[in-house]
């Protein structure tokens, strides 16, 4: 434990359901304490999410006391010792302090306790073994606070055991000091991480996805998946060579145009080069069909976006994609061409959305039966040739030169 107590004055601690709910638990016997990402992110003075409380209570006295005092209780994962509380309509996620008896290094088999060391010790990192008491009482069993005042990720105890337990630990090792970490990698863990680079094979892709599309939202994902590359474990994952100065490239491109961090925008600059390289990606990380859309969209001809390119085309091309897979293109182009982030050309381009919309298609396919055109296939083809022109003539509005392009797809139709 920490040899002098600290106490935080964390403003989320008194505000919703949360202090009657910790009351409830922290009763009787029994003892309740928030644990995890909000006690670390409150002491690096970052943004909480989620607000995970420990207890030395067993699950079904969690779930008695919350429905007696009119809580919902939801058993979500009660082989773990977890039990969701919805109060004031947020949920918690409240389990019980437990310790690990069985790893395969994918699941864990636990027996419920009520040591806090214990539990703590049974955690992945420092930084994530705090736990903090609802006066604000913060409990250090395992060096944490050290650790982030460092900056410093560090596994508890054992690296290589710590991993045995969970392999995906791994990637969570990037992913913590890709969000947390400054300067090199501690070397002891990262030296394990190497050693067991063979298990990430093992991992479901849906569990590698979810850490790879996190690791790479964070503040310093490029130099980590650098080190990552270097230490051989990328190629592994992601079945394909990583392109690391694009990627480096598409994090300053996103600050200068003032876009929020997008994984899926960030893949494509680290992973992606042709249509087969994003049906790769969809299959090694398991991605929604949504995500694989998007990169097959970055993928299909960036090279050719250039900021030679006229405005015309420009206009010709967020039309044909929509706002989101012009940008996504543009931006990987951009973070390939070699000009740098504060390029006005590229910056011109990619503004190009902001300053303007893509009108709605005036012809449909009426205004080309009323001209003599048949129903069926040749209908269909008369009217995206007559959308073809519209396009190349960069989407004329006037009446005369619509019913100009309708009159000539309609002779070209019939007489062909």
């Amino acid at each position: 434990m920490n040899a002098t107590p600290v106490r935080v004055d964390a403003d989320w601690l008194r505000q919703g359901a949360l202090p009657a709910l910790l009351t409830l638990l922290d009763a009787d016997g029994e003892e309740a304490r928030v644990v995890g990402g909000a006690v670390r992110n409150t002491l690096l003075a970052e943004p909480v999410g989620d607000i995970d409380i420990a207890t030395t209570a067993t699950p079904d006295a969690v779930m008695a006391r919350a429905r007696a005092a009119g809580f919902k209780a939801v058993p979500t994962g009660l082989e773990h010792g977890t039990v969701t509380i919805v109060a004031g309509g947020e949920p918690h996620e409240v389990t019980t302090l437990r310790e690990d008896v069985e790893t395969d290094g994918r699941r864990a088999k636990v027996v419920f306790g009520r040591d806090w060391r214990s539990d703590a010790e049974r955690r992945d990192f420092t930084m994530n073994a705090l736990s903090l008491a609802r006066d604000g009482t913060v409990f250090d069993y395992v060096g944490g606070l050290a650790d982030l005042q460092s900056r410093r990720v560090r596994f508890i105890g054992e690296p290589e055991r710590r991993i045995a337990e969970d392999h995906l630990r791994i990637l969570r090792f990037f992913r913590f000091h890709a969000a947390y970490g400054e300067g090199a990698p501690d070397a002891q863990a990262l030296a394990a991480c190497i050693a067991a680079r063979g298990q990430l094979d093992a991992l479901s892709r849906e569990r590698v996805r979810m850490e790879m599309l996190k690791l790479l939202l964070a503040s310093r994902a490029a130099p980590t998946l650098t080190v990552m590359a270097e230490a051989g474990l990328l190629q592994s994952v992601l079945g394909g060579v990583a392109l690391l100065p694009s990627l480096r490239n598409m994090t300053e491109i996103e600050a200068a145009l003032a876009l929020p961090a997008d994984a899926i925008r960030r893949l494509g600059a680290l992973a992606l080069f042709t249509i087969e390289d994003a049906d790769r990606l969809r299959q090694r990380l398991r991605l929604a069909n949504a995500e694989h859309e998007r990169l097959a969209a970055m993928a299909d001809g960036w090279w050719r976006v250039s900021v030679e390119t006229a405005e015309q085309d420009g206009r010709a091309m967020l039309y044909r994609l929509g706002r989101t897979h012009f940008v996504d293109r543009v931006c990987l182009a951009w973070s390939r061409a070699g000009l740098g982030a504060a390029d006005p050309r590229w910056h011109e381009l990619a503004r190009l959305p902001e300053r303007w919309s893509p009108p709605e298609f005036p012809l449909k396919s009426a205004d080309l039966v009323k001209r003599g055109v048949p129903k069926g296939p040749a209908l269909g083809a008369a009217l995206r040739a007559a959308e073809a022109v519209w396009i190349a003539a960069d989407f004329p509005t006037a009446a005369a030169d619509i019913a100009a392009i309708a009159d000539a797809a309609a002779r070209r139709a019939k007489s062909g």
